[in-house]
C-alpha cells in the first residue's frame, strides 16, 4: 500500500468514525421512541406507535410545546431587526470604539448562562414581567444575539458597496436606498439567522428553567422536570419532535437561501 492510498483510509476511516457518531445518538433515540416496552431500550423491545399517542394525548406536553412556541417566536421576531441594524451598523457605519462595540455584543457568549439566567430573572422581577411566556423569548434572542448578527454580516460583507452609492448618486433617499437596495440584498441572512434564533429558543433550557414556573414552563423546561422522576419511552419520542423541529428549519434553509450561506456565517 503506497503513502497516498494509506492516507486516503485514514482519512475515509476517520470521516466513518465521525459520521457514525453524530448519527448514533440521533438512531438510538429514533429507535427507542418506537419501542413497546415500557422502558427505553436500544434496539426497541418491539414496535409500536403507543408512546407517540401518549405524548400527543398529554395536555401537559402540548401546553408546554405551544409555550415553546411562542417564545421561539418572540426570539425571532425581536431578533429580526436587532440583529441586521446591529450588523449593518458595525459594517456600514464604522461607529466610534468599534472593537468595544464587537466585544459589547459578543457578552452572551463570554457570560455563563446561568449567570446571565440569573441576572435577567432578577431583572424581570424588577418588572414585574417573571412568569410570563413572551420575556423567555426576549431572553433567548439576549442570549443569542451573536448568530444573527454573523448570519446577516455574512450577507452585509458581500453587498457590493457601490450598489448603495449609486442609489444615492441616482437621488434615492437613504431610506428608499435601504428598502430597495440594501434590505433584499441582506435578505438571505436574515432569513439564516432567524431560522437558527427560532431553533435556539426552542431548544433553550438553563435560561428557561430560571424564567419559568409551574403554570408557563416551557417543553425542555418540562422533560427536564420529567426525568428527574423516571426516563420513560414518551421521553424519547418527545426528542423525535425536536429533531423533527431542527430538520424542517434545515429543510426550509437550504430551500429559501441555500445552506452554504449559512456556512459562510459561521465563517464569518
Amino acid at each position: 500500500m503506497n503513502g497516498r492510498r494509506a492516507r486516503d483510509v485514514v482519512l475515509w476511516s476517520v470521516v466513518a468514525v465521525n459520521l457514525v457518531a453524530l448519527a448514533a445518538p440521533t438512531l438510538i433515540i429514533l429507535g427507542a421512541s418506537f419501542t413497546a416496552g415500557n422502558i427505553i431500550t436500544f434496539p426497541p423491545d418491539g414496535f409500536s406507535f403507543k408512546w407517540y399517542e401518549k405524548v400527543f394525548a398529554s395536555e401537559t406536553l402540548r401546553d408546554a410545546f405551544w409555550r415553546s412556541l411562542q417564545a421561539s417566536l418572540v426570539c425571532t421576531a425581536a431578533s429580526i431587526p436587532a440583529g441586521t441594524l446591529a450588523a449593518l451598523a458595525l459594517a456600514r457605519r464604522r461607529p466610534r470604539f468599534p472593537r468595544t462595540l464587537q466585544l459589547y455584543l459578543l457578552l452572551p457568549f463570554t457570560v455563563p448562562l446561568i449567570g446571565s439566567g440569573m441576572g435577567l430573572m432578577m431583572l424581570f422581577g424588577e418588572l414585574g414581567i417573571l412568569g410570563q411566556v413572551w420575556p423567555v423569548g426576549l431572553a433567548c434572542c439576549i442570549i443569542n444575539l451573536p448568530f444573527m448578527i454573523w448570519a446577516v454580516q455574512a450577507s452585509v460583507n458581500a453587498l457590493d458597496p457601490d450598489l448603495e452609492n449609486a442609489a444615492a448618486t441616482c437621488g434615492a433617499a437613504p431610506t428608499h436606498a435601504f428598502f430597495t437596495i440594501t434590505l433584499p440584498a441582506v435578505t438571505p441572512g436574515i432569513i439564516t439567522g432567524a431560522l437558527l434564533m427560532f431553533v435556539l429558543a426552542f431548544n433553550e433550557f438553563l435560561v428557561s428553567l430560571l424564567l419559568t414556573d409551574a403554570n408557563t414552563v416551557t417543553l425542555p423546561v418540562s422533560i427536564y422536570n420529567s426525568i428527574r422522576n423516571v426516563i420513560t419511552p414518551d421521553l424519547a419520542a418527545v426528542s423525535v419532535v425536536y429533531i423533527l423541529v431542527a430538520g424542517l428549519a434545515i429543510a426550509l434553509l437550504d430551500r429559501m437561501v441555500g445552506l452554504e450561506i449559512f456556512l459562510k456565517s459561521k465563517q464569518s
